[in-house]
């Protein structure tokens, strides 16, 4: 069956990252996943401690090693992808924790590091909606100006009764202030949503990618809830508080979800990565390949696309 989806050039029915960035830069682009040893809000008591209930003790299990500078996470990070990508270029990623919640000249020393670095052509920034002071915002808007600049703001639901049991500690309504100040500074915004979280229906997640689609952002992740040793999700797990997604629910609710984003939207993610030591469940998301296989093939019994029912 042709594959017609304009932002494609093989069988994904979808916009994906890796499509964005070979046609944006011309080839290969890898992130490097760094920790800028920074905290969150939610962990430090300035607004929660212990993080979000699914946190195994801050965000960002495959960045760096905090205990190491940045330039050193960074050179020991593209030295591994060097051997399989040789001239590939990078986009430092600050993952762990909330990379905004710091006065700028730490911040500045930190993404300055980063983007030194030969080869780096960009900057992706994970961080909160309610962690976007005004000096913040006026060096992300200078970043912006130099280079290709992405904010990743986790909303993972657009339920605050679900945002109350994750222990997210900020409200829909913060997260779209936090978006409108950014997208205000013409910054790019990739917006995180997660899949299966206690409470939620399908239904659930599917309002949420609708709500988001309204904002056209520039990217998005979708995740999958991920059950993680010494968690207080593991906790309630074991309790029988609630069931993880099987494979094909998943699946379905990803390619409902693909349908109502606009074509534009880029896709950085459709899964989530889970250490195999630390993961719980779902078992079935080790198998990454398997699961996007999936999607492609339901995409493809379908015959439907990303953005065919951007405005439903």
């Amino acid at each position: 069956m042709e594959n017609k989806f304009r932002f494609s050039d093989d069988n994904k029915r979808y916009h994906t990252w890796n499509y964005h960035l070979r046609h944006k830069f011309g080839g290969k682009v890898s992130k490097i996943a760094l920790n800028g040893g920074f905290t969150c809000p939610n962990i430090d008591g300035s607004k929660g401690t212990g993080g979000c209930i699914y946190c195994s003790g801050g965000s960002g299990d495959f960045a760096g090693n905090k205990e190491n500078t940045v330039t050193e996470q960074f050179d020991e990070i593209r030295e591994r992808m060097h051997k399989k990508w040789h001239e590939a270029k990078y986009i430092p990623y600050f993952q762990a924790n909330t990379n905004t919640y710091a006065p700028v000249s730490v911040l500045r020393e930190r993404f300055e590091a980063a983007l030194s670095h030969e080869n780096v052509v960009g900057l992706s920034i994970a961080t909160r909606a309610d962690c976007l002071e005004e000096d913040v915002l006026e060096y992300l808007s200078e970043l912006n100006k130099r280079t290709y600049l992405i904010v990743e703001l986790g909303l993972q639901t657009i339920f605050d009764e679900t945002g109350e049991r994750i222990n997210r500690c900020h409200t829909y309504a913060d997260f779209l202030e936090g978006y409108k100040k950014l997208t205000d500074h013409g910054i790019n915004v990739c917006v995180h949503l997660i899949n299966g979280l206690p409470g939620e229906t399908t239904e659930m997640m599917i309002e949420s990618a609708k709500a988001v689609a309204k904002l056209k952002p520039h990217c998005v992740k979708l995740h999958l809830l991920h059950v993680l040793k010494n968690t207080r999700l593991a906790d309630m797990y074991a309790k029988g508080e609630f069931e993880l997604m099987t494979l094909e629910d998943y699946v379905e609710t990803i390619v409902n979800q693909l349908e109502v984003f606009p074509e534009e939207t880029v896709i950085q993610r459709l899964t989530g990565d889970g250490g195999r030591d630390s993961l719980i469940g779902p078992l079935w998301s080790l198998k990454k390949f398997v699961v996007l296989n999936e999607i492609d093939k339901l995409m493809v019994k379908r015959d439907t696309y990303q953005g065919v029912k951007k405005d439903g």
